[in-house]
């Protein structure tokens, strides 16, 4: 969804922009492109492979672009030490790049049966998803691949799982995906690979991708200048839940109890949302990338 993305933000030739998930470097490469000759991007990533293929690919862009090795969260800090007041564009795509995907040693993908299981997007961190597959207790599991996967043969998974890893660690992508085969009927497993949901559990909890981020989204649009545009790209229902819900509080003009008579909580409307009901993918794009079927994309603009 690049061009939707690129036409989200409203791009002008002097802005400040702001990617807070630099991945291949394709959003970001985009941005500087379409706001040329003066418009400048900060980036920032976990990943050292995508932080070094980034650099390279924006090279022709030297001087009007950082790359930061931080966690998008941190965008408030990275704000302040780079001294900038305000973004025209915000811009997170919250899908796990697709070169993480594709490279199999990273152990994200459950196509990558004899890989080791990993899915850490900062290398350097120590929890993996070998450590929360073979540690945590198990009705933690349960609830992990519950909420975050919403899987519906979470207590059957995890009974499996701890009956294995009692005879020997789990360390490979290709074992744990037997063990979820083993525990879901046939019958359920038409739809989609039957380890989608857990591995998507897996990966939200090692990189906690889910923590802070309604709070984060509403920290960004407040960091907006007028008339600036986030734009949020998600593929899962939980994360599109939180950019609702905070597109949604920005938006609001009042949070008082109803029955009050008086406004007296000082909340006003931030910024207008532009999408209503999100932007998907459209046909000539799900022809040519299957995996932005579940792309969700949603806009604000700050007034």
């Amino acid at each position: 969804m690049l061009n939707e993305c690129m036409d989200a933000l409203n791009l002008k030739n002097d802005g400040i922009y702001f990617d807070g998930t630099l991945g291949g470097a394709g959003h970001s490469y985009e941005i500087l492109k379409r706001s040329a000759p003066n418009g400048k991007l900060i980036a920032t990533d976990l990943d050292d492979y995508a932080i070094a293929r980034g650099k390279e690919r924006l090279k022709e862009f030297e001087g009007r672009f950082t790359i930061v090795k931080s966690n998008f969260k941190d965008f408030e800090k990275i704000k302040e030490e780079l001294n900038i007041d305000g973004f025209d564009g915000i811009l997170l795509d919250l899908g796990v790049s697709s070169f993480q995907l594709d490279d199999k040693e990273r152990g994200f993908s459950y196509m990558a049966k004899d890989e080791k299981l990993d899915m850490r997007m900062d290398r350097s961190q120590k929890l993996s998803a070998e450590t929360v597959v073979n540690d945590y207790k198990e009705e933690d599991l349960v609830k992990l691949l519950f909420e975050y996967g919403e899987e519906k043969f979470a207590k059957s998974i995890v009974k499996n799982i701890s009956q294995k890893r009692k005879l020997k660690r789990i360390e490979t992508c290709g074992e744990l995906v037997q063990i979820i085969e083993e525990s879901i009927p046939k019958k359920f497993q038409k739809e989609g690979h039957p380890a989608k949901k857990t591995f998507q559990a897996i990966r939200i909890e090692v990189n906690g991708e889910l923590l802070a981020l309604e709070e984060t989204v509403i920290k960004m649009g407040r960091a907006l200048n007028k008339n600036g545009r986030m734009a949020v790209l998600t593929f899962h229902s939980l994360e599109d839940r939180l950019v609702k819900n905070a597109f949604r509080y920005l938006e609001c003009d009042c949070i008082c109890d109803k029955s009050l008579p008086i406004c007296v909580c000082d909340k006003r409307k931030e910024v207008n949302v532009i999408t209503k009901h999100p932007i998907v993918a459209s046909e000539e794009e799900l022809a040519l990338n299957s995996r932005s079927k579940s792309a969700k994309l949603r806009i604000i603009e700050k007034i």
